[in-house]
């Protein structure tokens, strides 16, 4: 990768890697591209403001990247819960702004389904708070949101709909046959080391504004994930976890597959990472970036800018 980072967001267009944010010392505005046919990286135009954590999801060939955190001026606190939503073209390298968010949050997963993107989960203010400018994180109070709000692109509107059944934040997502499976995450508090990773797997029907449990729980649980959909199944690619015992990153990648209800467990990733930038175009998994240890561990001497790919057997 041209420039290593923190907590970058991802998505595929038009067979393209798109990694955006970083939060190193501060929220950044990245923008980078990856074209796994050439095996070229290429910086684009920073984005219009600075965010991490952002939901972020690929429409129509446009890029939308909602909510997120940043700070309230230069060096000055961080995690402050945005509720901005900015479309990407990356043909024309360029953004526009779109209508806010209902919800300030960060850390939320985003997914398109029938010509509309749901946000979920994340995590925000308290409902009484009154100071919406204030950061969350650490020890100020704040909690896990079971916010799902959809997001039209043909008019530019928000609506409310059905809240998940676990509020969590720092989860996977992915689409199979038009409904969206959460996997994973944590609960509780926004930051690794006062939270709880959870294997949850729940899947919601758009069509018919209803959660449900999906069944299999995630074999290796943590949060912090990268994520990808291929052939009917979601893959959940590094994470992390902070225990007693243990504060780490994963190698793992694990498969789930809606249809027979069962995780697959595929070759460990070459370097441990969080935070890692995931696609699949054509027959191969790209992985890129991450940190290869938990979250705030090391600095910016843990950032990764490895570029990994695994190749499917079929295409």
């Amino acid at each position: 990768m041209p420039e290593k980072n923190e907590e970058f967001n991802f998505a595929t267009a038009n067979n393209k890697l798109y990694v955006i944010g970083g939060n190193g010392d501060g929220p950044k505005g990245l923008v980078m591209e990856y074209d796994p046919a050439a095996d070229k990286w290429t910086k684009k135009k920073n984005l219009p403001f600075t965010a991490d954590h952002m939901a972020v999801t690929e429409y129509n060939g446009k890029i939308y990247a909602f909510g997120g955190a940043t700070q309230s001026q230069a060096a000055g606190p961080g995690n402050i819960a945005l509720n901005t939503s900015w479309e990407y073209d990356p043909v024309a390298d360029s953004w526009k702004s779109l209508a806010p968010m209902p919800t300030r949050r960060v850390s939320a997963v985003a997914a398109a389904v029938g010509g509309k993107i749901y946000v979920l989960g994340g995590a925000g203010h308290h409902p009484s708070a009154k100071d919406l400018a204030a950061p969350i994180g650490g020890n100020t109070p704040h909690r896990s949101l079971d916010a799902n709000e959809a997001y039209d692109p043909a008019t530019n509107r928000w609506e409310t709909r059905m809240t998940m059944p676990t509020a969590r934040n720092h989860s996977a997502v992915g689409v199979v046959n038009g409904k969206i499976y959460v996997i994973g995450g944590r609960v509780g508090a926004l930051n690794i080391t006062s939270a709880m990773n959870v294997n949850i797997v729940e899947v919601y029907d758009p069509a018919a504004d209803l959660w449900g449990a999906a069944g299999m729980r995630l074999p290796v649980v943590g949060s912090g994930f990268g994520w990808a959909t291929y052939r009917g199944k979601i893959f959940i690619v590094g994470g992390e976890t902070a225990e007693a015992h243990i504060y780490s990153a994963f190698r793992s990648v694990q498969a789930y597959e809606p249809a027979t209800n069962t995780w697959t467990l595929y070759p460990r990733m070459p370097l441990a990472r969080h935070g890692v930038n995931v696609a699949v175009i054509s027959n191969r998994l790209i992985v890129a970036g991450g940190h290869i240890q938990g979250a705030g561990t090391a600095g910016a001497a843990a950032h990764a800018d490895q570029t990994d790919a695994f190749e499917f057997a079929e295409k």
